[in-house]
């Protein structure tokens, strides 16, 4: 979310004639889009306003984003801060360097962002440094689950127009992509807010309406938006890729209740049955928090069964940390460190051997895979990186013009976090083919 949004900041820069430098060189506008999700995103984005204004004292200083949005008064207070924008008006920021360079006055653009009602247009034709196109679709959320700030930093559900999905997919294919991740704060909510249209219809729309695109990935979705409509449009789209990324958070029907999660682990385990009856080599992904406050032990081997049990193809385990501002920061029975980090350890052992698991079933097999850069551990290889539809990461030989194109690959040997692999040979377009033919 925050990569489309940095993306979307740049291309009004670029209008404007602004030229990219790289963040550790000397520039005269430094912009800072910040994270707000643990306490630690906060203390991250302060160390990097800090560091861009040691860079440049002179520069102009500008902060956006969630922490931005929450605590305005916070980042203004930082010496060297000129103008704060929050998770809205981004649009104003050209205008604002400009007030701020003929008055030298702070600018604090934050306005509430829970009387927001609308969708904020942000287009993003191309993307600088990505393989893979994310497409922003909605904004915002109402979950308010007791450990997240993030409606606050972002407002309720807002949904965009979905004419403007549809132009922007087009743009991107047409700009070479060939695959694109939807995205938003809680993606699968898209349409919750508007009249007779929703998530499955964009999904379907997206699919019969953009030409060319290969690949459609969502980024996340909650377990209570796959529907059985949803599952319908995904049975029928040949474009739709067989990997969902569905939070669980825990396993534990008491933590779930704490944690004011709209869901019960046997709902979660019955959608993921009746998906499971559709794509039955489908990858699902997670999140999962470890030692939420009062999380007892039988509480966490409840998660811990379940996760086995749904064989999950790979978790992003994180301990619980205190938000600031949010009812779990304030519950009693907060859960010592050492047991949380024992616990993480536990469940992260877990997740590499499902995701072992999982990636052995594919051994043998071709798989499509979009090379997405060289292998950075041994760059001299001649081995790319890429991934394959289900979300299993490849390394593979392959050439730099490779990059960004679909290829088919086999698979030689599979394991966690990187499966090997032969490349088989480039997809082309059917137009290609016709043409070459001719």
């Amino acid at each position: 979310m925050n990569h489309y949004e940095t993306e979307a900041i740049w291309q009004l820069f670029k209008q404007a004639g602004y030229e990219r430098k790289d963040f550790e060189s000397h520039a005269d506008v430094y912009v800072i889009n910040t994270c707000t999700v643990t306490n630690t995103g906060d203390k991250k984005s302060r160390q990097v306003i800090r560091r861009a204004v040691r860079r440049n004292p002179d520069a102009v200083i500008c902060v956006t984003g969630c922490y931005a949005q929450t605590s305005p008064a916070e980042v203004m207070a930082i010496p060297g801060v000129d103008i704060v924008i929050g998770t809205q008006d981004r649009g104003k920021i050209l205008e604002y360097i400009e007030q701020f360079k003929q008055q030298r006055q702070p600018i604090n653009g934050v306005r509430n962002i829970m009387k927001t009602r609308v969708y904020e247009e942000l287009d993003v034709p191309a993307f600088t440094d990505r393989t893979r196109a994310s497409l922003k679709i909605q904004e915002g959320c109402n979950n308010f689950c007791t450990f997240c700030i993030i409606p606050w930093a972002r407002g309720l559900m807002r949904s965009r127009d979905p004419k403007e999905v549809i132009r922007q997919a087009q743009q991107l294919v047409d700009a070479g992509y060939k695959e694109i991740v939807l995205t938003g704060i809680h993606t699968g909510g898209y349409g919750e807010d508007m009249k007779n249209y929703n998530f499955a219809m964009l999904l379907r729309d997206i699919d019969e309406q953009v030409k060319g695109l290969k690949r459609l990935r969502i980024s996340s979705i909650e377990a209570s938006q796959i529907t059985d409509e949803v599952i319908d449009v995904l049975k029928r789209s040949d474009k739709i890729v067989r990997h969902l990324h569905i939070p669980l958070q825990s396993g534990s029907n008491t933590v779930l209740k704490r944690m004011r999660r709209k869901y019960t682990t046997e709902f979660f385990a019955e959608r993921l049955a009746r998906l499971r009856e559709v794509f039955p080599d489908l990858a699902v992904t997670s999140d999962v928090i470890v030692g939420f406050p009062g999380e007892t032990e039988e509480e966490f081997m409840e998660t811990y069964e379940f996760i086995r049990a749904q064989r999950f193809s790979e978790l992003h385990v994180f301990p619980y940390s205190k938000r600031t501002g949010t009812p779990a920061a304030r519950m009693p029975d907060q859960v010592d460190e050492e047991i949380k980090n024992e616990r993480v350890h536990r469940l992260i052992a877990l997740s590499d051997q499902l995701a072992k698991e999982y990636a052995s079933m594919f051994e043998g097999q071709v798989l499509e895979v979009i090379p997405e850069e060289l292998d950075k551990e041994n760059p001299t290889s001649g081995l790319y990186v890429g991934y394959t539809d289900n979300y299993l990461k490849v390394k593979f030989p392959a050439t730099e013009d490779m990059v960004g194109q679909l290829v088919k690959v086999k698979i030689t040997k599979a394991g966690y976090p990187y499966n090997e692999g032969e490349f088989v040979r480039v997809i082309h377009d059917v137009d290609d083919t016709i043409r070459l033919s001719s």
